[in-house]
């Protein structure tokens, strides 16, 4: 019966902490839950956006024209953030990281882009919230998929 006893909490110890872990990486190293639905942080991520995204992006996260096409220097213009765009296809953890630390980080050195990195500019919850912002304004079909 000891025994018995000694497994069970062990087995527990075990498994609470696994889940501990999983959920402290989960949300400190990979913050991958944009709080969307929260009227708060869209509009504090509205505000963010519309200061430091939209001169690029669009007021109404509509991109530049001809945003799939490279112009005459290699660059592609900014891709709209709205359900026409390509946004919504990426999952959350991605966009943070993108957003934080810049496409060349991801893509590589060589990649042509004008999109900056945010890391020195915005706190990780300022680039949630903009994310957030970005993710609300999605029909409710498409925010509520995870991106593959």
């Amino acid at each position: 019966m000891r025994n018995l006893k000694n497994i069970l909490v062990g087995t527990a110890l075990i498994a609470l902490t696994g889940i501990a872990i999983y959920f402290n990486f989960y949300s400190a190293s990979n913050p991958t839950m944009f709080p969307y639905l929260d009227p708060k942080a869209v509009a504090e991520g509205k505000k963010i956006y519309l200061a430091e995204c939209a001169s690029c992006h669009g007021v109404n996260l509509e991109g530049q024209a001809n945003w799939k096409i490279r112009d005459a220097e290699g660059y592609l213009p900014a891709p709209p953030h709205d359900q026409t765009g390509h946004t919504w296809h990426h999952d959350e953890a991605l966009l943070f990281k993108l957003t934080k630390h810049g496409i060349q980080a991801i893509a590589g050195a060589d990649y042509k882009s004008r999109m900056p990195a945010f890391k020195d500019k915005l706190s990780d919850e300022q680039i949630l919230r903009v994310l957030a912002y970005i993710k609300s304004t999605w029909p409710a079909e498409v925010a509520r998929e995870p991106a593959n």
